[in-house]
């Protein structure tokens, strides 16, 4: 089979727009009459969380909250909260936050209906069937966790973070109030933004696989198709619009409206098409640096673009005048990178891997341990090898991109 082949898995209801937040505790008392809410301290405190808390009850509905979400999702932090509330047996589970309290919700909801331990569902379509409803509430602008399929936890023990995938993850609901994001502080807006920046690339550029019947049935991601792609252009436009602003003026509600859209369109990209070696670098890296992800992810962006255009002329060229810029496609493809890294320098990205801490001995074992990530690593449009990788990684070292330019 061939010819336009798309595919998309969607929360039930996805409901954006400033002061839609409104909304939650109706929505909530459409599901069922007890509420599990994950967040961690600091939104635990905040005034416009607790009015959420307080409309939920307003709507006749028993709610505990579990405040105590830590960056990164260390596993026996979601053990503790399934430990503790397991008898109170919520019918909804929201989480409100981060990626992290999202992704909290969404492990929770796993083990409240089908118990065990998270390491029963490392990978892809291990989950055996739904799981409790969950309500996302995100309240930064990057990584789409409202609307996909895929939860990462760390895995202390082994010291690395691990994914979980599967439909059964996507949220029944996900409202996206751009409101909640203005008090995003400068840096986090920055790197939840350069976080976004990269689902929407990543996905928009991904590889093409053989179309079947079995495709979007046994995989999670598909790589780059019809539907997918028309989310991915409409994220990169408005962060190319709008994310400079929204890091320098964080109470340009403009600015935030545009980049919660972004945050969101890439979300509903990358839960089909899937995220390629930018991806799978940054794994060992955050590890080995503990740097937040979308730092670490962004950085390696203009590295992995270099490498990936002579496999991306024409798609890169289309990127480049959805944003607004004119020429052939061998000159746009060119200009497109240079676009992604003046953005990120201009956002306070890092420039280099040693930049942001990983040792100089530390270059080729992180290629090593990319490669392991097999799932991303095919996902790329250009294929990739030990060899190739090891360039990428020593490259963006450096900060010497024209080392990949072919």
């Amino acid at each position: 089979m061939s010819g336009l082949f798309g595919a998309m898995r969607l929360p039930a209801s996805v409901v954006f727009g400033s002061g839609q937040r409104a909304a939650i505790g109706m929505m909530t008392a459409q599901i069922g009459n007890r509420a599990l809410v994950c967040t961690d301290a600091r939104m635990g405190q905040d005034a416009q969380f607790k009015a959420i808390v307080e409309d939920i009850k307003a709507n006749g509905v028993e709610v505990k909250v579990y405040d105590r979400t830590e960056a990164d999702l260390p596993m026996d932090g979601i053990a503790n909260c399934v430990k503790e509330y397991a008898g109170y047996k919520p019918d909804v589970v929201l989480g409100i936050g981060g990626g992290s309290c999202m992704d909290m919700a969404k492990c929770v909801a796993v083990l409240l209906q089908h118990g065990g331990s998270l390491r029963d569902y490392y990978g892809e379509n291990k989950i055996p069937g739904p799981v409790a409803p969950v309500i996302a509430v995100p309240t930064t602008s990057g990584t789409g966790s409202e609307v996909t399929p895929v939860a990462v936890v760390a895995d202390t023990e082994r010291g690395t973070k691990v994914g979980i995938s599967s439909p059964y993850l996507i949220p029944r609901v996900a409202v996206c109030d751009p409101e909640l994001t203005l008090t995003c502080p400068p840096g986090l807006t920055a790197v939840s933004g350069a976080d976004a920046l990269t689902h929407a690339i990543e996905s928009f550029t991904a590889a093409r696989r053989e179309v079947t019947p079995e495709l979007a049935v046994k995989n999670v991601f598909v790589g780059k198709n019809a539907l997918s792609d028309v989310f991915g252009l409409l994220a990169l436009k408005n962060i190319f619009a709008a994310l400079r602003t929204a890091v320098k003026d964080g109470s340009n509600i403009g600015a935030r409206e545009q980049m919660m859209l972004a945050s969101l369109a890439a979300g509903c990209a990358f839960g089909t098409a899937g995220t390629a070696a930018a991806h799978a670098i940054q794994y060992p890296v955050g590890n080995e640096t503990h740097t937040p992800h979308g730092m670490g992810v962004a950085l390696l962006m203009p590295y992995v673009m270099e490498f990936n255009r002579p496999s991306c002329v024409p798609v890169f060229a289309e990127i480049a005048r959805a944003i607004g810029l004119s020429g052939n496609d061998e000159d746009l493809s060119h200009r497109l990178i240079d676009e992604v890294a003046s953005l990120l320098k201009d956002i306070g990205i890092p420039v280099t891997l040693k930049d942001l801490g990983l040792p100089a001995d530390k270059q080729d074992w992180t290629a090593e341990s990319a490669i392991g990530a097999a799932r991303l690593v095919n996902n790329n449009p250009r294929k990739l090898d030990i060899d190739a990788l090891k360039a990428i990684t020593r490259a963006a070292f450096s900060g010497d991109r024209a080392a990949l330019a072919s």
